[in-house]
């Protein structure tokens, strides 16, 4: 377990994803979140765009009778974060996960809604115990600086944004600003939309495969491993078989060195700064 940012809670560093575990047979994915919950993984994501509400939905199935063994993340749609619709689109999300509060409460990225609504909206259902943080998703620097113009210190409780070995950048500014500012950094997609990176037959694959065999783990294992390295982040794996969440619920026991972290950092450079925070 690690703090979650300035909740103060301490939350699962792996946990599960769920962005298209609706597409996946239903059995399955239900099945994998429950196993998830038995290694530890209780840090569960979700979101009202997922499947329209589907994935909360089987989320909810999995959460019968655990509800209070799991920090529960869902998030409103920028089209929906007006003030009264982002309090709608959360009493949509408590319906399908049938909860009575999310343990945090995201704005999913910025659209054309004022910030001042959304947090109003935010304000509101704490205040009615219907969710007890909120956070942002794929939000840059510039962003983080307005929002903490608006509430000050203490908010957000998180930054969720695209993190894997390939796709580094949020190390340049993003990360460093959430450290500062005692926000968690939660990484979705974490092992990127390709397994190129996992190729052992290239040299930066070999890398993490040397690495994996050193410790009897996997390469993806060992990728995660990584994304740890800073006690700010956590990871969001999605999961849709018993194998894959019990590999991703084994990285959290990995102990990488500073040579072997060296090692990764040089086979994955992060790259200079650029325009634009990455997202998908």
């Amino acid at each position: 377990m690690r703090i979650f940012g300035n909740t103060r809670r301490p939350v699962a560093p792996v946990g599960q994803g769920s962005w298209r575990l609706d597409e996946a047979a239903a059995d399955s994915a239900l099945a994998a979140l429950r196993r998830g919950l038995d290694l530890g993984l209780t840090h569960i994501d979700s979101a009202e765009m997922y499947g329209s509400g589907a994935a909360e939905s089987l989320i909810a199935k999995a959460l019968v009778g655990r509800r209070d063994q799991v920090f529960l993340v869902s998030k409103v749609l920028p089209g929906n974060a007006s003030k009264r619709g982002t309090l709608e689109a959360c009493e949509r999300s408590l319906a399908h996960l049938r909860t009575d509060r999310l343990d945090c409460y995201l704005l999913h990225w910025r659209g054309a809604y004022r910030l001042e609504e959304t947090i109003a909206a935010f304000d509101i259902l704490v205040r009615d115990g219907k969710i007890l943080s909120w956070g942002v998703s794929n939000f840059d620097v510039a962003d983080l600086e307005e929002l903490a113009a608006i509430t000050g210190a203490g908010h957000p409780a998180c930054n969720q944004v695209l993190y894997h070995l390939e796709e580094r950048a949020i190390e340049h500014a993003v990360l460093p600003w959430c450290q500062k500012h005692g926000a968690a950094v939660v990484a979705y997609t974490p092992f990127g939309q390709s397994a190129a990176a996992f190729d052992a037959r290239t040299k930066h694959g070999r890398v993490l495969h040397e690495i994996a065999a050193g410790h009897q783990a996997t390469p993806r294992q060992v990728a995660l491993r990584f994304l740890l390295r800073y006690p700010e982040i956590f990871v969001i794996p999605k999961a849709s078989s018993l194998a894959h969440v019990a590999d991703n619920a084994g990285a959290a026991a990995l102990d990488l060195s500073e040579s072997e972290l060296a090692r990764i950092d040089a086979a994955f450079p992060r790259g200079r700064p650029r325009r634009g925070l990455p997202m998908i």
